[in-house]
């Protein structure tokens, strides 16, 4: 079955930097759109990212455009979001998916931005 397993979150200040990883097994990774979503304290999940199979096409919000990046590597299964210039507002618990909803989805890594 699809698992996912998120890792890379922390305690940073505003302006530092993150690089979130997840690890993946179970499903023909190569082939698939891949997402970041998070969800803020009190607050419902919200799409972040979302990649296309061989890289080519990424897409934001518009709340992170700039400042996120999101890669893949389809010989090691893996997905990344690279966050830079963070702020408070992007404390969350971040999940990558298979969905942009995240209805599928890993079991978090807390980011906490605060000085």
């Amino acid at each position: 079955q699809v698992q996912l397993v998120e890792s890379g979150g922390g305690l940073v200040q505003p302006g530092g930097s993150l690089r979130l990883s997840c690890a993946t097994s179970g499903f023909l990774f190569r082939t698939w759109l891949m997402h970041w979503v998070r969800q803020a304290p009190g607050k419902g999940l919200e799409w972040v990212s979302t990649i296309n199979a061989d890289s080519s096409v990424t897409t934001y919000a518009d709340s992170v455009k700039g400042r996120f990046t999101i890669s893949r590597d389809n010989v090691e299964n893996a997905l990344y979001l690279q966050m830079n210039r963070l702020k408070s507002e992007d404390t969350a618990i971040y999940f990558c998916a298979t969905d942009n909803r995240g209805e599928t989805r890993g079991q978090g890594t807390q980011v906490f931005v605060a000085s």
